[in-house]
């Protein structure tokens, strides 16, 4: 029996999961917006909706759910980057999208149903913005086409927010083109050295919101169980994502569960560009493995904030280490829903862990079943998924990757005090700290010791 509850940002409640259709889940993820390599706070996300996937397969068997994470290969950031770093745009989105899928698979997520790019479904963008148009649900001003929030009464109901009470600049760009300053853009011009379709309304490129709308309907239909993203896309990305669709579609609904995890903190601050505190995953598997990165991000209940830390990670490691000690190489199928019932709960993988060392401690003194049930559970959230042995030899390579990474920071600081940019030399030591490296000057020596 199915009693999956999920908090639902929509209803503001924990709720019982009723599929529109137990013969076919649907669910839409936002994926990358492909111009960086993603860091750790885009891995949580990853982790999250790859562990909510891997349950409603216990729940419905695979073949039943429709998965759909999209990726978005044109966008201002991207268009951005390309001429700022004077590299193509093409190169751009094909390299960040391949590091991406080198990540999603080292972190041991499992392949969406569906992962759909927005360049593939201009055409489709452009017809629906013509049906907004013609609905008198948007407007087109100087090349630009903007849709009408004062058509559509139910905006902020998922945010919670008032529009009287949103300030333009906040999240929401500013414009002289639109006739209310909450309007957002559906369509816009392409300079000529910038990529761009042909459209009623000239040569240009969509909004990011639309894009979303168009791939989920076009896979999933106008309304679907399931949207997910992480919590700084639900104003105004997913806000107007339901605008438009639901104003388009004449429909209440877009999606019946709105699903958000929380933010990544480092030193208690929202992990962001602009605060220069941002860890590629990359960075971190090249010092990491990725079942103790994923062990990491799963510590905290996902719709908590999650202090992101060297001692979380070294947790993590010496965890997934104990754990290895009785892993078993064939794969068997138990029905033990006394710890399943803890990921029902809302997934509830603190909860879940307890119960796992609980399970540990039990199977270690040779309870041959509950070793089983031990394997079993470990394979459900994602880990054990290397053999011992590779494993074993991983952690050799990270070791030496990691003694290579202090020294040629060592040797960076050296040269940066020698010329005197100590602001230089300062940076890299707080990098190493944060890194869990202490480093001591000594006697025209730099030594170095793990914390």
């Amino acid at each position: 029996m199915n009693n999956l509850k999920i908090s639902n940002s929509l209803t503001r409640s924990k709720d019982l999961f009723k599929p529109i259709n137990p013969k076919n889940i649907t669910m839409y993820v936002c994926g990358p917006t492909v111009y960086a390599d993603p860091h750790v706070g885009n891995g949580r996300s990853l982790i999250v909706f790859d562990l909510l996937y891997r349950v409603l397969i216990k729940l419905y068997g695979q073949k039943n759910i429709t998965y759909v994470r999209n990726i978005t290969d044109v966008d201002d950031k991207i268009i951005e980057t390309s001429k700022t770093k004077g590299i193509p745009i093409d190169k751009i989105t094909s390299d960040a999208a391949k590091n991406f899928h080198k990540n999603v698979k080292d972190l041991n997520c499992l392949e969406p149903t569906i992962e759909p790019r927005a360049t593939e479904h201009i055409k489709e963008m452009i017809k629906m913005i013509d049906s907004l148009i013609e609905k008198k649900l948007a407007y087109i001003n100087n090349g630009h086409v903007y849709f009408l929030i004062s058509e559509f009464k139910n905006y902020g109901k998922l945010s919670n927010k008032k529009i009287d009470d949103l300030v333009p600049g906040s999240r929401v760009e500013v414009s002289k083109l639109k006739k209310n300053p909450l309007d957002f853009i559906l369509w816009k011009p392409a300079l000529t050295d910038e990529p761009g379709w042909d459209s009623p309304w000239g040569r240009g490129r969509p909004g990011w919101h639309l894009e979303c709308s168009v791939m989920s309907e076009k896979y999933l239909g106008k309304t679907f169980d399931i949207h997910g993203g992480g919590l700084d896309l639900l104003f105004p990305h997913h806000e107007n994502e339901i605008a438009q669709s639901c104003a388009n579609n004449s429909t209440d609904v877009l999606a019946n569960y709105w699903i958000h995890n929380g933010f990544l903190t480092m030193n208690k601050e929202k992990m962001s560009k602009s605060l220069g505190n941002l860890e590629t995953i990359s960075e971190v598997l090249g010092k990491y493995n990725g079942q103790a990165i994923r062990l990491a991000l799963l510590s905290a209940h996902y719709k908590q904030p999650l202090e992101w830390s060297y001692n979380l990670l070294e947790q993590s490691k010496a965890t997934l280490e104990k754990w290895y000690e009785l892993y078993d190489e064939a794969e068997s199928k138990t029905n033990n829903s006394e710890i399943f019932s803890c990921l029902l709960d809302d997934l509830n993988t603190p909860k879940y862990f307890a119960k796992l060392h609980e399970l540990y401690n039990v199977a270690s003194k040779g309870d041959k079943t509950k070793r089983v049930e031990f394997n079993e559970a470990c394979r459900l959230i994602g880990i054990f998924n290397q053999k011992k042995d590779a494993l074993a030899k991983e952690k050799q390579d990270l070791s030496n990757v990691d003694k290579k990474y202090i020294l040629q920071k060592i040797e960076e600081r050296i040269k940066a005090r020698k010329v005197g940019d100590f602001k230089l030399a300062d940076k890299i030591r707080d990098e190493l700290s944060k890194n869990g490296i202490a480093i001591k000057d000594k006697d025209n020596n730099t030594e170095w010791e793990y914390k």
